[in-house]
């Protein structure tokens, strides 16, 4: 390799450092690309070796900044953190997880698969992981504890389904995805949809089945209510509220009526009325909600703006064509090849974040994958499947730290890295059912064009 190559490889190797060292992933991403800015230079002055990077290089983050905040996707982002937090903070969920819990109180595991269902609204209603994982901690765990249920088999279930929001749209890393990628929002939506309901499915599935064949992980309760139709109305009336936001949200980007920057101001505007009518929007929750929003929301923008930086310096020491060549020089043909891509990603996400492989990986190896012939939405949702695990495999999984803090003291870390290993194979499943069945995340979009 050239010492130019030399220089991609440090730079990113001296990120990766810097993110194991617990330093701000925004910060790391800029002061890195400072620092090798600063040795590009040096190493073409002083030893004569072409780098192709010098100061000018700032001005053109300053260009790539103004185009970012240009972007009328990226509206999108503070407008689905705030549905999400409205709707955490209007009960739903609560009143959600008391109602199904009687529905399904008669079956063994009905605990679970009612802390699954739950899930599965919070991740079309919400996106955000941690405000999903925390919410599913304190309502589901502590019945399941109390009904006897196996704490590994409790604690990952909630780590497990609470992930699902990062799939299922509309999804925080899908509408970062799409920026990423200058693909529409609305495809990964459509893409995403299907995959996410398939991975929800394994998990119930899982959580029906194996309490019978290992009956201890799930009693059977002692006593359970009669389902009538007094239970029912109340079930449906708690349904049909989060249920019609989700569907007005989605279906108006799946039928082409809005775009998904005009559907989040619909979803943040109808949480708004749906928190106000359940009479719990007083001045402190949504003064709660905005500031949580906008700190979340300047997180984000801060990690761009240090991206864009990282990716332009790497780009112009020739990171993007070395990794290329790498890929495509491995022996694997094309089907090899994304498959590695996946197998490095899900690697790294024992380590990373999924906003850091967002933002530095995805797009080095999107255009590889293109050229190979490949859908980009497909290869896309299956990034996205993979990045979910990022979440619960240990040191770095983030669902794990968001449970262990709000757990029973019972739910030790051990407990909840047993806990997720059946999770996290389920997920590996899903991952190979949609790399071999493509029609999963192609489906969709291609119905919604032929329309």
């Amino acid at each position: 390799m050239t010492p130019r190559e030399w220089l991609a490889v440090a730079m990113f190797a001296a990120f990766i450092l810097g993110i194991l060292c617990g330093f701000p992933v925004a910060w790391v991403l800029g002061g890195v690309a400072v620092l090798f800015t600063a040795l590009a230079i040096l190493v073409q002055r002083d030893f004569g070796h072409f780098t192709g990077v010098d100061w000018s290089y700032a001005s053109l983050v300053a260009d790539r900044l103004w185009s970012l905040m240009d972007n009328w996707v990226l509206v999108a982002l503070p407008m689905f953190i705030c549905m999400g937090l409205l709707l955490d903070r209007s009960g739903i969920a609560a009143d959600l997880m008391r109602d199904v819990s009687r529905l399904f109180g008669r079956m063994r595991g009905g605990l679970a698969v009612t802390v699954a269902l739950i899930g599965v609204v919070l991740a079309a209603s919400t996106g955000i992981i941690g405000a999903s994982v925390v919410l599913l901690a304190l309502l589901g765990l502590p019945p399941m504890l109390d009904a006897r249920y196996a704490p590994t088999f409790a604690a990952g279930t909630v780590c497990a389904v609470g992930t699902l929001g990062i799939l299922i749209p509309p999804s925080i890393m899908l509408v970062l995805m799409a920026d990423r990628l200058a693909i529409p929002v609305g495809d990964l939506f459509l893409g995403a949809f299907l995959p996410g309901l398939v991975l929800a499915g394994l998990y119930v599935a899982y959580l029906i089945a194996w309490p019978r064949f290992r009956p201890e992980v799930a009693p059977a309760p002692d006593e359970a209510e009669v389902v009538d139709l007094a239970l029912l109305a109340s079930v449906f009336r708690d349904i049909v509220p989060a249920a019609a936001l989700i569907l007005t949200v989605l279906g108006s980007i799946f039928f082409g009526i809005a775009t998904p920057t005009e559907a989040s101001g619909v979803g943040a505007f109808g949480a708004l009325l749906l928190a106000s009518w359940r009479r719990r929007l007083g001045w402190r929750v949504l003064r709660g909600v905005l500031r949580e929003t906008t700190l979340t929301t300047g997180y984000l923008f801060g990690i761009f703006v240090g991206a864009s930086a990282f990716a332009l310096v790497l780009r112009g020491l020739g990171g993007d064509e070395l990794i290329a060549r790498a890929l495509l020089g491995l022996p694997f043909g094309p089907n090899g090849v994304v498959l590695t891509i996946l197998f490095v990603t899900f690697l790294l996400g024992f380590f990373l974040d999924w906003i850091e492989i967002t933002f530095i990986v995805l797009p080095l190896v999107a255009p590889v994958v293109v050229g190979l012939g490949f859908d980009l939405v497909w290869f896309t949702v299956l990034f996205a499947v993979c990045l979910q695990t990022s979440f619960l495999t240990p040191p770095v999984g983030f669902a794990l730290f968001y449970v262990k803090g709000v757990a029973p003291p019972e739910i030790d870390v051990w407990t909840l890295y047993v806990g997720i290993l059946p999770f996290v194979g389920l997920q590996l499943v899903g991952l190979g059912l949609i790399f071999a069945w493509p029609e999963l995340a192609t489906w969709l979009p291609g119905l919604a064009y032929s329309n």
